[in-house]
């Protein structure tokens, strides 16, 4: 499986040289200069980020929190000049898989991605061939999962039961009044537009999924 990875590294040699590294395990590598670059890109779920921490503009612990906060499962390697305890401590915390203190050698790295690769990605991955298709994506009712390829998708609980409700009726058009009785419960209090916000998720992190927007109705999922 071709994974792909996030490389935020400000030198620029180093940066052209672990990208050239990291590609030649065939892994498909989008590499940024700087964190507000990187930003930008938070939320198109890659199969794993690497941050260096000294940044030139937003450091590398304000990433990983808007990061996890996107995505909580993708994993993260902190690079770093610094070798203090307490960043590899704070960077546990913060929700960092793993921790390499420069300089090191580039295979050092290697060796690192593809055992916390293996780790996440093969680990409990579940028998696609039972699970449920819709577009490219495979879900697992009762796991309460979504895979695209061998790549968990997350999802919130409120995202899940909104796929659940469209793959289940596929064609049928709902009202936003509908999806909020099916998604919040009949005793919710609150504007209808958090369903807009809820389909906007689902649409950007499960992007081939065909929901149409029926203006001012609500939303239906056509059948593939």
């Amino acid at each position: 499986m071709s994974y792909t990875i996030y490389l935020v590294e400000d030198e620029e040699n180093l940066n052209e040289l672990l990208t050239k590294y990291l590609e030649s395990e065939g892994w498909h590598v989008t590499s940024f200069l700087n964190g507000e670059s990187a930003r930008q890109h938070i939320g198109q779920s890659p199969h794993l980020w690497i941050l260096d921490i000294m940044l030139p503009d937003i450091d590398g612990y304000a990433l990983i929190k808007e990061i996890k906060n996107e995505d909580p499962d993708v994993p993260v390697i902190f690079i770093s000049a610094r070798d203090a305890d307490i960043d590899r401590v704070l960077g546990l915390e913060l929700g960092s898989s793993d921790y390499i203190s420069k300089p090191f050698l580039p295979r050092e790295l290697i060796i690192r991605v593809q055992k916390l690769l293996k780790l996440i990605y093969k680990k409990d991955a579940p028998d696609h061939k039972k699970g449920l298709s819709v577009a490219k994506y495979r879900v697992f009712e009762s796991l309460r999962e979504v895979y695209e390829d061998d790549k968990k998708i997350s999802l919130t609980s409120k995202e899940f039961d909104l796929l659940l409700l469209f793959m289940n009726n596929q064609g049928r058009a709902f009202s936003r009044e509908d999806i909020l009785t099916h998604v919040w419960g009949e005793d919710y209090f609150g504007t209808d537009r958090v369903v807009d916000d809820l389909v906007r998720r689902l649409r950007k992190k499960m992007p081939d999924l065909k929901v149409e927007t029926i203006y001012g109705f609500g939303y239906r999922m056509l059948k593939a």
